[in-house]
């Protein structure tokens, strides 16, 4: 699938190129790269929330006993039989999608209500369990979103998008503004929805909570995919074969700390070639002019070579 950007003056932003995944029931494909790499921008186009100067072409296939084009659903459709019961979504930024007057109780009531059919004196122990399932505070479900901290908007938003249990479920950034132990909380959440049998599709900068819970990894640079692995071998052994995903491991504090040199390019204004090219230490002739193929999971015409075992390596 692609999508773009109509924009004053006749021109185009590309914000996804091409993208082609899988994700299936029981896994979790997390989705990784740089802010502006188009990441959300897809999660977005998979419910229908773009803005009305976006194009999009391809297909979003939603499997099924109805598969669903999700690109050529209509509005009615994606509101009343796919989004929070065939597909959740925890937002990137949670205070935005909750409405300022109501409470997160009545927030919680209505979903709950809606995708549970909870009713009566069932309706209330419903709410605090999910809110739980979120670790939301009970003492705080009376609050306003303005009395939320981010951390605590972030965690009210992943409880609404967990109570239909939808099979699909997308998480943009579902670990920002939490310590580390909430993260860890919340990414053991996130995988026990996974191991129940559902998808998870997640969107993170956070690479620890990132190798914690997935089952593979996508890379995203410049509105393209560059790599697709295993998240073992992705974090562990051999490593990324995309220069631009090592540099991403090796950026963590952690690991070498080294920062990737200069920024990605804009995606209104992509280069001819290879996106990548201006920050690579591998880059030849021929990447600052051909966009290079996905081969073997990796989009690049040099990529690292498998570590292999030293000789007499047990």
């Amino acid at each position: 699938m692609s999508v773009r950007f109509r924009m004053p003056g006749g021109r185009y932003v590309a914000a996804v190129s091409d993208v082609s995944l899988t994700l299936h029931p029981g896994e979790c494909l997390v989705l990784v790269g740089e802010s502006g790499c188009g990441k959300s921008v897809l999660a977005s186009a998979l419910l229908g929330l773009l803005p009305g100067n976006a194009e999009t072409a391809g297909r979003a296939l939603l499997a099924g006993d109805a598969p669903l084009d999700l690109l050529t659903a209509s509005e009615r459709t994606l509101a009343r039989t796919v989004r929070g019961r065939r597909i959740g979504l925890v937002p990137q930024s949670p205070a935005a999608h909750l409405t300022p007057v109501r409470t997160v109780r009545s927030h919680l009531r209505e979903t709950v209500r809606a995708l549970t059919g909870a009713r009566g004196t069932a309706l209330d122990p419903a709410v605090e369990a999910a809110a739980a399932r979120a670790a939301f505070p009970a003492d705080h479900l009376d609050r306003h979103p303005h009395q939320l901290s981010g951390g605590l908007a972030q965690r009210a938003a992943t409880a609404l998008a967990l109570v239909g249990d939808a099979p699909l479920l997308l998480a943009d950034e579902p670990t920002t503004g939490l310590d580390r132990d909430l993260v860890e909380r919340t990414a053991d959440e996130l995988r026990r929805h996974v191991d129940a049998g559902h998808a998870l599709l997640m969107i993170t900068h956070d690479l620890a909570a990132a190798a914690r819970i997935a089952d593979r990894v996508a890379v995203m640079y410049a509105g393209r995919v560059v790599e697709t692995a295993d998240a073992g071998p992705f974090f562990g052994t051999p490593g990324p074969r995309h220069p631009y995903a090592r540099r991403l491991l090796d950026a963590l504090p952690e690991r070498a700390f080294t920062p990737i040199p200069g920024m990605p390019p804009e995606l209104g204004a992509l280069p001819e070639g290879c996106a990548f090219a201006p920050r690579c230490d591998r880059a030849e002739a021929a990447c600052t002019r051909t966009v290079p193929a996905p081969s073997a999971g990796v989009a690049c015409h040099h990529p690292l070579e498998e570590v292999q075992p030293r000789a007499g390596a047990a």
